[in-house]
């Protein structure tokens, strides 16, 4: 297996800039995920250290040995993509084994190599089927599979469970998960679903406009984000926001929302007083109280089966509640709430955060 350093990355298309100077050393053996929006520049990324994409500028390395301008062939990675891209005209043996008898191996290497990622992936009934014969998420697995047998340094999936259906996609998740334990892998895995991201990933690289936003393992993203883009992107439903000046008071701090409502915080030492703020609360962490200290309007009520999703309007903005207490189901025209302060999020002028 091998690791990977990503130094001052840019890519541009004529004056159009996509990528911003990208750094990122993926360790051998993990496995890193790539989230962010439609165009934040993720699967430009991976096509780049795939070789199918020129660099405009900075250096990609691969254990070590600059790949710039090495062919896709020559990089000893293999890529699995949205799209299955088998053979028609083949069985899944034959799709599987297709790269290796390309390279003229000796067939008892072939056939070793397919019968072994078989029983990883549980095609071993499947491997005389053609691909018109399989379900969507056995081509993938077939997908997957290709790419186990040539062995390669690195794995590059770019959104591969994107066309399966939910339950399908849980599955997969899974299967993808057993697997990189199973081969250690240096893995770099592409979405916009952040429950993928946060499931799978050893580290997350959250980006956004083509520039990195945090880098850090899932809990981190979670519990600490760097600024408002990540606290919004990752968790699910997001992080609820509100508007507020930053105050001093006679306990320690707060923050004062619109209305003159003081909402207690832990101190920050980089804010001075009366400096515009952003509140951030998950809604799973929001407490439904009688005494609650701020009124909140219902506009929807959404049981999920494992919880229910209150959907509020507060100081004219939405914001949401996660619950596990059925009650909320007979939740009134207004609930109060309150914020726990250890589970308050402070985002400064910049957006970044401040602590």
């Amino acid at each position: 297996m091998a690791s990977i350093d990503i130094e001052s990355v840019r890519k541009s298309y004529g004056p159009v800039s996509v990528l911003h100077g990208v750094d990122l050393a993926i360790k051998d053996g993990e496995f890193i995920v790539l989230v962010g929006p439609s165009g934040c520049g993720k699967s430009t990324l991976l096509r780049m250290i795939a070789g199918l994409e020129e660099v405009t500028g900075g250096e990609i390395r691969i254990s070590g040995n600059r790949v710039n301008d090495l062919a896709p062939k020559d990089r000893d990675i293999a890529m699995v993509f949205q799209s299955y891209a088998l053979y028609p005209h083949m069985s899944v043996a034959d799709n599987m084994s297709y790269s290796l008898r390309l390279r003229k191996t000796a067939k008892d290497k072939i056939a070793s190599a397919v019968s072994s990622a078989a029983t990883k992936l549980g095609l071993d009934p499947l491997l005389e089927r053609r691909p018109k014969a399989l379900s969507g998420g056995q081509r993938q697995r077939v997908a997957m599979g290709r790419a186990i047998v040539r062995q390669p340094k690195a794995f590059l999936f770019d959104e591969p469970l994107s066309n399966l259906d939910a339950r399908l996609r849980e599955q997969m998740r899974a299967e993808i998960k057993k697997l990189h334990a199973d081969l250690k892998a240096t893995s770099i895995y592409v979405t916009h679903d952040q429950i993928e991201a946060m499931t799978l990933a050893d580290r997350i690289v959250a980006m956004h406009g083509g520039v990195v936003q945090q880098v850090g393992t899932p809990l981190e993203l979670y519990d600490t984000p760097a600024n408002l883009f990540v606290a919004g992107f990752i968790g699910s439903p997001g992080m609820n926001f509100l508007e507020g000046r930053y105050v001093k008071t006679g306990e320690g701090a707060g923050v004062r929302l619109s209305d003159g409502t003081v909402v207690p915080v832990a101190p920050r030492a980089g804010l001075a007083p009366e400096t515009t703020v952003t509140l951030g609360i998950r809604p799973e962490h929001v407490v439904i109280a009688k005494d609650g200290m701020l009124e909140a309007t219902v506009d929807l009520v959404e049981p999920t089966g494992f919880g229910i999703i209150l959907h509020l309007s507060l100081h004219g903005l939405p914001f949401k509640i996660f619950t596990l207490d059925r009650d909320a189901l007979s939740a009134g025209p207004t609930v109060r709430v309150d914020f726990p302060q250890k589970h308050l999020h402070v985002f400064d002028e910049t957006g970044s955060r401040a602590d």
